[in-house]
């Protein structure tokens, strides 16, 4: 099976920064694209960002300028960088993969990491 292990979560003063790191392991062939989610307490779960193996992303209108995601390929990481955090980012932040397993190379997949809380103070 796939595992998602995020790290990096906490509390922040607005106007401060936080990274998030995933890993995905397991019986993975190929992860076309990963990012993260977020939900907030009320709240539906939302896109934050999300990456392509080719480096493509797109990003929630809310937080494009102030967060940035990154990935390692041969590592099967994604990272999100958040600066300039603001009291509405507080959520519980989720991983997400996109990805074909070894054994079953004709579906696509979709996994999601336990979550990791991110709170803003103001």
């Amino acid at each position: 099976q796939v595992q998602l292990v995020e790290s990096g979560g906490g509390l922040v003063q607005a106007g401060g920064s936080l990274r998030l790191s995933c890993a995905a392991s397991g019986s993975i062939s190929s992860i076309y694209a990963m990012g993260w989610y977020r939900q907030a307490p009320g709240k539906q779960r939302e896109l934050v960002g999300l990456i392509t193996s080719g480096g493509s992303t797109n990003y929630a209108d809310a937080v494009k300028g102030r967060f940035t995601i990154s990935r390692d390929n041969a590592k099967n990481t994604v990272d999100v960088q958040m600066d300039s955090l603001k009291p509405e980012d507080t959520a519980v932040y989720y991983c997400n993969a996109k990805l074909i397993l070894k054994y079953d190379p004709r579906v696509q997949y979709e996994y999601w990491g336990q979550g990791t809380q991110v709170t803003v103070s103001s």
